[in-house]
């Protein structure tokens, strides 16, 4: 059966000299009277030293002076802030504009001719040789006419409306952006390399937008609306999205899409993007291998998620891996590896399936190690004696700012639960189960840096006490805002040597670590 069978945008200045003190005179203003002949350079309350040059006139001073100049750039950079004015609306205009007006004259129509069941069943391929010859019998009902260029990109839009996510499916096929925010119908900005920068798309209004918001989670079986207007959903190819809409959001319905490398990172590929030193990298390499207890720290955006799939490369073949997450987007590069999801309540506010009931559960599974996707809550205690009960090698993410904020944050999580436990007996198992806590960064040049390697040696008295094997150093900045830093090793000999031994990459291990 046919699907469309219906038709209905220099240096003057000493450094070694001390200033002095000179007359006091107005920041700006008109011009300054001349200093009388027989008034002292320093003035009279404070006269240079002698064999002292006396601090050279800030009007006069030479501009090849680099502090002062950078002291200039600076205040200049201040004011062009202070100053700017900003337009929420996207820039929207061109080529883009012009089939954008088009596809709303024709897709009325169009839809008329389309049996929607019919069409769903179709390659987007197939759909567009169907479209082709109606879209060109609409387009003479509606007098336009269109060259080859401007055909094809209807064709695409009307395909991607029909059957995609409309205006997202252009960011989404590009491989340069990592992050896409839609901040309502009219503003969406992109993350290309670690800078953010609008969008060039805008959609009709908000039911539009409401609607592609919809058809994203309902892919995975969740629901967006006023009664539950917070949903964590999945693409096909991995990337995280979450929705938030009316009336939580004041601006209309909002879109994170968090898009992942469709060729699996490595910890040599992080090396080579200058996120780590060599050592750094053979040292993440062999806890990995050794079945160390992992911690990786972080920011929003600062790199956590993929630090961990790098890290699943080192997990032996033979192994049995359990992830666990709300979203699933953990891309494992193992071939014995069961991801598992937890579940929301259904509209009565039943059913619900939570992280630490999925671990748990896990424990029954015979897993050799447990790695979950992010900890928020109490399941940090149900994650720890993972760790310490036989599953070597476990794994997890959560939010902080630094190695000791990360066990700050496990302690006040499990602290979260009913667990009446004593906060020391709390603090002395994340010292017994955490073997290394990393910690990534993303920096204002929106570079990721693996900013400290730290591990946990045990208890001394009621403090966890830790040790950084390796650790980066801000150095610098360029002009063009790129940040210049050094990755320190330490020289100390790690605690965990015995856990490489085991494995036969003790030498190896220390030789990285000093």
């Amino acid at each position: 059966m046919s699907a469309f069978g219906r038709r209905n945008g220099p240096g003057g200045i000493n450094p070694g000299a001390r200033p002095s003190f000179g007359v006091a005179r107005p920041m700006k203003g008109g011009e300054r009277a001349a200093p009388a002949q027989t008034a002292p350079k320093g003035g009279e309350q404070f006269p240079p030293l002698p064999g002292q040059a006396a601090a050279p006139d800030p009007a006069t001073r030479p501009s090849g002076s680099s502090s002062n100049r950078n002291q200039d750039d600076a205040m200049s950079r201040l004011a062009e802030r202070a100053n700017n004015t900003h337009d929420n609306a996207s820039d929207f205009g061109g080529f883009e504009a012009s089939i954008h007006k088009i596809k709303e004259q024709v897709l009325p129509r169009l839809l008329e001719r389309v049996d929607p069941e019919a069409a769903a069943s179709l390659s987007k391929d197939e759909l567009s040789e169907e479209f082709r010859p109606i879209i060109m019998e609409v387009l003479a009902e509606l007098k336009v006419t269109l060259n080859r260029r401007e055909q094809f990109a209807l064709e695409k839009v009307l395909i991607d409306e029909l059957l995609g996510f409309g205006p997202l499916e252009e960011l989404l096929g590009d491989p340069d952006i990592s992050d896409i925010m839609v901040n309502g119908p009219q503003q969406t900005y992109v993350e290309k390399k670690g800078r953010l920068q609008l969008a060039p798309i805008q959609f009709r209004d908000e039911q539009h937008l409401f609607q592609i918001a919809q058809r994203i989670v309902n892919q995975v079986g969740r629901r967006v609306d006023q009664t539950t207007p917070l949903a964590d959903a999945r693409l096909k190819d991995g990337s995280r999205v979450n929705v938030i809409v009316p009336p939580l959001s004041l601006r209309g319905t909002a879109i994170s899409i968090r898009k992942f490398s469709e060729k699996p990172i490595t910890i040599d590929m992080l090396r080579d993007f200058g996120s780590m030193s060599d050592k750094m990298a053979t040292a993440l390499k062999i806890a990995g291998a050794c079945r160390m207890n992992v911690v990786i720290s972080g920011g929003t955006g600062s790199g956590k998620t993929t630090m961990l799939n790098a890290l699943s490369k080192m997990i032996d073949p033979g192994e049995r891996v359990l992830t666990i997450e709300d979203a699933a987007e953990l891309r494992l590069q193992q071939p014995h590896w069961l991801p598992l999801e937890t579940r929301p309540p259904n509209l009565e506010g039943q059913g619900a399936i939570t992280i630490g009931d999925l671990v748990k559960n896990a424990l029954r599974m015979r897993p050799d190690r447990i790695i979950l996707g992010e900890i928020r809550g109490a399941e940090c205690f149900d994650l720890l004696a993972a760790m310490n009960t036989g599953h070597d090698g476990s794994m997890c993410t959560l939010h902080a700012n630094s190695p000791r904020e990360c066990l700050g944050r496990m302690e006040n999580m499990i602290l979260m639960g009913d667990i009446k436990i004593p906060k020391e007996a709390i603090s002395r198992q994340i010292a017994e189960s955490v073997d290394l806590i990393v910690q990534v960064k993303r920096l204002r040049d929106g570079s990721r840096r693996t900013t400290n390697i730290t591990e946990v040696i045990g208890m001394e008295g009621d403090v966890i006490v830790t040790q950084e094997l390796f650790k980066f150093e801000y150095l610098d900045e360029t002009d063009d805002g790129k940040i210049l830093g050094e990755f320190r090793s330490q020289g100390l000999r790690p605690y965990t040597l015995e856990k490489a031994r085991q494995f036969g990459f003790d030498q190896a291990y220390l030789e990285a670590c000093l």
